[in-house]
């Protein structure tokens, strides 16, 4: 019999499960703590293959040989954690947190707003990127804004605000991320890890083509049959033409993880 959840004192609830949240999965999983996921019914999440978040719609997934399970009980909660497994559960508004009263939450959905994450969560709670006030709505906030304070933590006050302006590789910035150019269905044509040149097709949008602005690789797409919103981010091509990025955890989401680490550490130390 798996142990019951309430002996996981050392439990983290990970709001979200995209590519930066599943980096600061991994990392808390790896420095011995019991970590969960709560994601939506449809993520929206670009780098597929680098997210735990996938598990949602495939059932199992694994990210640097870390393996997620979709899990819709308790008892398949306690099952997951028993054989050091991720689970990821479908819980948008953040119910499973009472139930399974965690000593941590990290809202990690990069929403550039609060949408419900408290302090009264649980003893310990962190938020990523603007739309937190530490000391108010969070114990502490961490950095996402790309530059010399990336993965800072603020105990005090919020993050800078979203600038609007992705960030850079080998010089591109907006040239590499791929919006809707109208509202529709998505249906891929060069899936994730593909090598594309400019002007290649990488999608069709209720029968308008959507094509990459610049030579390298498909790094994310939206999963094939998403809902998406003209001016919606649908794709990420990565300049850099490595395959090998497609799978991996990026360089942000490690730095992201570090801060969320230190944070906890920062108060369990106290």
């Amino acid at each position: 019999m798996p142990k019951n959840i309430s002996e996981y004192t050392n439990l983290v609830i990970v709001r979200g499960a995209g590519d930066i949240a599943s980096g600061t999965i991994c990392r808390l999983y790896q420095c011995g703590f019991a970590v969960a996921a709560l994601e939506a019914e449809k993520p929206t999440v670009i780098r597929r293959w680098a997210a735990f978040a996938s598990a949602v719609t495939e059932g199992e997934v694994t990210v640097e040989d870390l393996t997620a399970l979709r899990c819709d009980t308790e008892q398949e909660i306690a099952e997951a954690l028993e054989t050091g497994k991720i689970p990821i559960c479908v819980d948008p508004e953040g119910i499973w947190i009472k139930k399974l009263n965690p000593f941590a939450v990290v809202d990690a959905i990069l929403a550039k707003k609060n949408i419900g994450t408290t302090r009264e969560m649980a003893p310990i709670v962190i938020g990523l990127g603007p739309g937190f006030t530490a000391g108010m709505d969070v114990d502490a906030v961490i950095e996402t804004n790309r530059g010399h304070d990336l993965g800072r933590v603020i105990y005090k006050g919020a993050a800078a605000e979203n600038t609007g302006v992705p960030g850079s590789i080998d010089g591109y910035t907006h040239e590499r991320v791929i919006r809707a150019p109208s509202a529709g269905v998505v249906r891929i044509v060069r899936d994730i890890g593909t090598v594309v040149k400019a002007g290649d097709c990488l999608a069709v949008i209720d029968g308008r083509e959507v094509m990459s602005k610049i030579a390298g690789v498909v790094r994310g797409i939206i999963a094939d049959g998403s809902s998406v919103f003209k001016g919606m981010k649908i794709a990420d091509v990565d300049p850099r033409g490595n395959a090998g990025y497609c799978n991996t955890i990026s360089d942000k989401a490690r730095n992201l993880s570090g801060g969320v680490l230190e944070a906890i550490i920062h108060y369990v130390a106290k």
